[in-house]
């Protein structure tokens, strides 16, 4: 797995290279990070990288040519180590408010490829003829702008990191997680942890019961309440997919004193 950087900012990226799962999966060489700057592909004296807006308007765009250059570096470089063929080459991908939302899905898929050419814009735009011609995929996380592409980069690359192999102490960390198939892709049940009484709080009993089954049923309903509560959506996902059994829906149903 390796992940190459088009960005003019390489520095940031020392926060997920260095520092927790994704730093240490990063030392044991699980995965890789190249950075790529456009500024080393420009040819003025000023490294220039952008330009005004043809049309007008505020901000400036940055240009094609700086950034086309560093997608061929990085290819190159990415053929020489081995990482990609010819015939197989990671995506080259932009972080985009027009591109279709990161899930947990995308993250499962990602994990079991090779890796992406990520491109991180900055300023107003990009010059659209790089996007149409060198950009396979517009990914974006969410309805809101950030100043670059750096950060969201960064919780894309975390987020198929952590569900690699060998990464986290428990495998079935990740199974358990949020989204995922193992809990048909609802959102996950509370957690709880010692002590077992917190300021007059105490941790449910089912928890504190050592019965399994119990344990397990509890968790199921919290999730089911929890999701039915903050996603409605992913409910109706689940319905629709078929995995919520009769049991579910009475649980669903008899709302939240239920659980």
């Amino acid at each position: 797995m390796r992940f190459d950087l088009i960005t003019l900012f390489p520095d940031m990226f020392s926060a997920v290279r260095d520092q927790g799962v994704s730093g240490r999966a990063h030392a044991r060489g699980i995965w890789a990070l190249e950075c790529w700057n456009p500024r080393d592909y420009t040819t003025d004296v000023h490294r220039t990288v952008d330009d005004r807006p043809y049309g007008g308007g505020p901000g400036m765009v940055m240009l094609a040519e700086p950034l086309t250059q560093a997608v061929e570096a990085a290819r190159a470089a990415r053929l020489q180590a081995g990482v990609d063929t010819r015939d197989a080459r990671a995506p080259v991908v932009l972080l985009s408010p027009a591109g279709r939302t990161h899930d947990q899905a995308r993250a499962r898929r990602w994990a079991a490829g090779t890796g992406a050419i990520l491109i991180c814009g900055r300023y107003e735009g990009i010059d659209q003829r790089f996007i149409d011609c060198c950009v396979d995929e517009e990914v974006s996380l969410g309805d809101f702008v950030l100043s670059g592409g750096e950060l969201g980069a960064m919780v894309l690359m975390d987020s198929v990191v952590r569900l690699l192999p060998g990464v986290l102490n428990d495998a079935e960390s990740a199974a358990q997680d949020s989204f995922n198939p193992a809990l048909d892709g609802l959102l996950d049940s509370p957690h709880y942890t010692r002590p077992e009484i917190w300021r007059g709080n105490a941790v449910p009993e089912p928890l504190l019961s050592g019965h399994h089954a119990r344990i397990a049923a509890w968790r199921r309903a919290q999730s089911l309440m929890l999701t039915a509560a903050r996603r409605p959506d992913l409910i109706e996902r689940a319905r629709a997919s078929g995995t919520l059994d009769a049991c579910d829906e009475r649980i669903l149903d008899q709302g939240p004193d239920r659980a």
